[in-house]
């Protein structure tokens, strides 16, 4: 459901509109004493805001080290809004081509320029 539901509402919200609504999924999500989703604050919260209620140990621990590149045992708020661009394979590729024009167009303009 979330692959379905993430590009329409990127699509509706824009960019801007998209992260804000993320960073206020991770305001729901985190530990509020911390400022990061920890396993404590994510099972919590798995159950009690997603709805969620029968995820396992093992599945929250795994969400929690599917993002966690800093490997501190807590998910930031970039790693959380990668995290979902990541489970979203569709908004990963539409984020490239959007990553690869700009950088055509910051070189193009540059290989056009006369000093």
């Amino acid at each position: 459901m979330y692959v379905e539901f993430f590009p329409t509402m990127a699509g509706k919200l824009g960019g801007e509109g998209l992260i804000d609504e993320l960073c206020k999924g991770f305001e729901l999500l985190t530990d509020k004493d911390k400022g990061v989703i920890t396993f404590e604050s994510l099972r919590r919260n798995a159950s009690a805001v997603l709805g969620l209620g029968d995820l396992t140990d093992d599945d929250v621990r795994c969400m929690i080290n599917e993002g966690d590149f800093n490997r501190d045992g807590a998910l930031n708020q970039m790693e959380f809004c990668v995290l979902m661009f990541r489970l979203s394979p569709e908004m990963m590729e539409a984020s490239r081509c959007v990553v690869t024009e700009a950088i055509e167009e910051e070189f193009g303009d540059r290989t056009h320029r006369r000093c």
